[in-house]
């Protein structure tokens, strides 16, 4: 026997009889990068997601969206098994390797709202291309309210005490 077919042999684990073993071809199948083949596409809703939470973690940011989507956003946290809406105020449009979002905030009184836009953009944009891989080519901004710090939010009081 030469030593080739000795090593393509192996041994019965009760300790006997030598069985051939098939050599496996180290040929790659479907060529090129495993990370090529295939496609990634992103919802919309999961940009909206990101952006919303990198939106409300700026220095400034009171809410997202407009009166009335705040309005009712309040009573459906309300509800048992309701949660806050993590893309109120954000509309994202994803194509396969841009990205373009609108975001509607309010802002405290006090704060320079060019700044707190900037702010903003920039880490939504940071948050959203890091976790995506997708480009975003803008981020357009509307300010909708300024939160008065006598203001009460706007959260109907809850039926039962």
């Amino acid at each position: 026997m030469t030593d080739a077919t000795e090593q393509n042999r192996t041994t019965d684990p009760e300790g006997g009889n030598e069985q051939p073993v098939q050599a496996r071809k180290a040929t790659k199948r479907g060529g090129g990068d495993p990370a090529t083949r295939g496609r990634t596409t992103i919802a919309d809703g999961v940009v909206e997601k990101i952006a919303g939470l990198a939106a409300r973690d700026v220095l400034g940011v009171h809410a997202m969206g407009s009166g009335l989507s705040r309005t009712f956003g309040a009573v459906r946290d309300r509800v048992p098994g309701g949660s806050k809406s993590a893309t109120r105020g954000v509309k994202a449009e994803v194509g396969e390797v841009q990205t373009a979002l609108d975001l509607e905030i309010v802002v405290d009184y006090g704060v320079s709202i060019g700044d707190v836009a900037r702010d903003v953009r920039e880490n939504v944009i940071a948050a959203v291309e890091r976790m995506t891989g997708l480009e975003v080519v803008e981020v357009n901004i509307a300010v909708s309210d300024v939160k008065l710090p006598e203001e009460e939010d706007e959260e109907p009081e809850p039926r039962i005490q």
